[in-house]
């Protein structure tokens, strides 16, 4: 039972790792791309914000310049959300995960680590880091192909799905909000081309600019673009249908294994559901969106939690686990 809870939760983190990890390189994408104030300068400082990270930030660094936020980001190895050190324990992961993924899996995190251990800060200079960006989520994409056509279904696939589905939800919150919360200069932006060049690559960045064209063929406003990444169940990516992903995966791992543990999960699981379907996201905006980004991200957490003490044996909000293998 341990062994099985153990491999559960390395499929789990490796999952939450890799697709943290595409994220991470979507946002410092965007930045690099379109997060300007009025005189050409992004404002690095923002991404240090939006992850919490101020405090572990200037224990390293003096200034939130552009080189030393994409260091503490890409090759960090004492940050433990630097990309660096998400690909290590995510490769870490499915070393100890040999016996259950494919060996396509396997060689193709490693080689993958193994690349971008090797690069260091010139690599990455600003002229590059959109390339470098575009390259980091093109493995993780191929990750995604692989698993999909290698992994075994059994018990590890719905942990594998629970992982991936909710670190989509928790990142599509934050990309809307580095854009609503970070991005705009001022309230009489609103609606300005410069307004809706951001919310245009907001959607690029999370893969979903075809689709809202799609929903909406004309016109976009920030009402319409984080309506559909936060309620729309036919976009892969919005926070509704992860949920609704984890919902029945939950149902599905609890029926076809009949485990007893996980109602406490499904519960919040439920709660979360509900507080999404229940008011529409004109209100949202009203009541304040970036508020509501952060109850929902609490959610997502509770919900981690409940499935690491019902799986295995421990809380997992704490994201070390890998660390001490």
């Amino acid at each position: 039972m341990n062994l099985l809870a153990r491999y559960a939760e390395c499929i789990f983190w490796m999952a939450r790792y890799m697709e943290r990890a595409e994220n991470l390189a979507r946002i410092l994408d965007v930045h690099e791309t379109f997060a300007r104030d009025t005189r050409g300068m992004t404002n690095w400082f923002s991404i240090v914000q939006l992850n919490a990270d101020e405090k572990d930030f200037f224990s390293r660094h003096d200034r939130p310049t552009a080189e030393a936020v994409v260091h503490y980001y890409m090759f960090d190895t004492q940050h433990t959300n630097s990309l660096v050190s998400m690909l290590r324990m995510a490769r870490e992961n499915a070393r100890v995960l040999r016996p259950w993924i494919s060996t396509e899996m396997w060689t193709q995190i490693n080689v993958f680590h193994n690349k971008l251990v090797e690069m260091n800060g010139k690599d990455v200079a600003l002229p590059n880091l959109s390339k470098v960006c575009t390259w980091i989520k093109e493995e993780c994409q191929t990750h995604t192909g692989i698993t999909e056509g290698t992994f075994y279904r059994d018990q590890g696939w719905y942990f594998y799905q629970l992982g991936k589905y909710i670190e989509r939800a928790d990142q599509t919150t934050r990309l809307l909000d580095i854009k609503y919360h970070t991005l705009l200069p001022s309230p009489v932006a609103v609606g300005s081309t410069l307004d809706m060049s951001q919310w245009t690559t907001v959607l690029r960045s999370a893969a979903g600019y075809h689709a809202f064209r799609r929903v909406y063929p004309r016109g976009m406003s920030p009402t319409t673009v984080a309506g559909f990444m936060m309620f729309n169940e036919g976009f892969p990516r919005s926070v509704v249908m992860c949920v609704r992903q984890i919902d029945g995966l939950l149902t599905r791992l609890k029926s076809r294994y009949t485990l007893r543990n996980g109602s406490d999960a499904m519960e919040k699981v439920d709660e979360l559901l509900g507080a999404l379907l229940a008011r529409p996201i004109e209100v949202v905006i009203q009541e304040g969106l970036h508020e509501y980004l952060d109850g929902v991200q609490a959610q997502l957490c509770g919900i981690t939690n409940e499935i690491g003490r019902a799986f295995f044996g421990q809380d997992t909000v704490t994201v070390t686990q890998s660390q001490s293998q």
